[in-house]
């Protein structure tokens, strides 16, 4: 039977998006009572100035213990898009980043409570005997662009540790120059498998999760809503790996593909075509990885073809910018979502809600999670290694780290250096909140991805299931 939200309960695995169940999700009702009325609460009851020093003392006085000392500052290199096919989530990054940093060393950066791109390229936080310089750089999403500015960061800037970048493609780029120059590299928020997968070195690590993370999660519910699926995905790392996630995921959990997977070029704008093929395939639903600019021409030739009149589509929730866009048929539906600051409930996530909109402007958006848990990640290491950056004391304090971020306890899998985090679940309940109050909670999961080394590594895999789900 076709649902109420038909034509827009999409699966859109553009970067990502999962499901939510630990402890805190919200509707707009729940969020005021799962994070402002119980913190209240526990003012209320518990002297004024107690609730003030338990943060004060996770935040600033634990790190004082370990008496870190750096010889010299640790230099990051961090990479992302500004201007580029790609910008609309490089934006999410600035501010989750630079905050994430505050969190982890206790204070504002050199150049004060706000860092703005246009205006500054460097950012220096202090954490006991500690410097941290940020060095901010636009890739624009290009391959060409990335292997410039890291080179430049590395041979000019003399950086320590990579951070970046937002397309999977260029951070495939990135990877290779970190571990030429063997500098430990964590990958916020790219997506591909072929990070952690055939690409995988001994120096790139992730906060971000990967296509099979986003997979699970939203096959998960879509095999409880449909049989039938065809997909459409561009025609690249992200595209391929996040089509091969879905069908064995879906396929797994019932779902049956009833056409051969449809990849388009990156920079099609033309999908007359391509919607053409869905309709024909006589599915159900058709499921839609893409990222970027490309998903405003698919999806208004979708309606033009009469796709959405005729099928269900299948995909997560997207960014807070192009939810009222596009799913404005989707009112009641529940979908999965990589990161939604109303849903976790942590002292890291309540941080960055509180301080992204009245220094930035706006919520946190769709990948801030990834930017703050790479900052907290980078800090946590520096400190576990007693202030030395280098990869030979890096990678072992990494491999198996866990560290407590706004998407609740990140996991670093010793195996393919996956991040293992939780992922969300949420009801469309309105899209007209100024504060993009868009949903209630539903469910938090924590996927389980398989191990996609190369076979040269497979070893490294231990008793992790290889290749797909099943391990078959």
């Amino acid at each position: 039977m076709r649902k109420s939200f038909k034509g827009l309960f999409f699966v859109l695995v553009m970067l990502s998006l999962l499901l939510a169940a630990c402890g805190g999700g919200t509707a707009e009702e729940n969020t005021q009572n799962n994070v402002v009325v119980e913190p209240t609460e526990e003012v209320m009851e518990e002297p004024t100035e107690e609730v003030m020093e338990e943060p004060t003392e996770e935040v600033v006085e634990e790190p004082v213990d370990t008496g870190l000392t750096c010889a010299e500052p640790i230099k990051v290199g961090f990479i992302t898009d500004l201007s580029g096919a790609l910008a609309i989530y490089g934006a999410h990054m600035i501010p989750s980043f630079m905050l994430g940093m505050e969190y982890a060393t206790g204070a504002p950066g050199s150049v004060g409570d706000v860092f703005d791109a246009t205006a500054a390229t460097e950012n220096t936080f202090t954490l006991e005997g500690c410097e941290f310089q940020v060095f901010v750089r636009d890739d624009a999403s290009t391959p060409d662009n990335t292997a410039t500015v890291a080179r430049e960061l590395i041979d000019v800037e003399g950086v320590d540790i990579l951070v970046g970048t937002v397309s999977s493609g260029a951070t495939a780029t990135l990877q290779g120059i970190a571990a030429e120059n063997q500098i430990p590299l964590i990958v916020a928020p790219g997506a591909a498998n072929d990070i952690t997968g055939v690409n995988f070195n001994e120096y790139t690590f992730r906060t971000s999760r990967n296509n099979y993370q986003d997979a699970i999660n939203e096959c998960t519910y879509l095999t409880q809503q449909y049989s039938t699926f065809v997909q459409i995905a561009p025609d690249y790392a992200f595209g391929q790996g996040s089509a091969a996630a879905f069908r064995d995921a879906c396929t797994l959990d019932g779902g049956t593909f009833v056409a051969d997977d449809i990849f388009a070029p990156l920079d099609t704008t033309d999908f007359t075509t391509y919607m053409e093929q869905i309709l024909d395939s006589g599915a159900e639903a058709y499921i839609v990885s893409w990222a970027g600019g490309g998903f405003v021409p698919l999806m208004q030739a979708a309606t033009d073809q009469g796709v959405t009149e005729s099928m269900d589509l299948g995909a997560t929730f997207i960014d807070n910018v192009l939810m009222p866009i596009w799913y404005g048929n989707a009112l009641g539906s529940t979908a999965g979502i990589l990161y939604h600051w109303s849903a976790p409930d942590n002292a890291a996530n309540d941080f960055l809600v509180e301080q992204t909109k009245p220094r930035y402007g706006v919520m946190p958006d769709l990948f801030a999670g990834d930017g703050m848990n790479a900052a907290i990640m980078l800090v946590e290491g520096i400190k576990a290694t007693g202030g030395d950056p280098s990869a030979d004391a890096l990678i072992p304090v990494f491999e198996g780290m866990t560290f407590e971020g706004p998407k609740g306890t990140v996991y670093i899998r010793p195996e393919d250096h996956v991040a293992i985090q939780d992922m969300y679940i949420l009801k469309l309940v309105n899209l007209t909140d100024p504060d993009a109050n868009f949903y209630e909670y539903v469910d938090t999961t924590r996927p389980e991805p398989p191990c996609l080394l190369p076979e040269a590594l497979v070893d490294r895999c231990g008793d992790l299931p290889v290749g797909t789900l099943s391990g078959e």
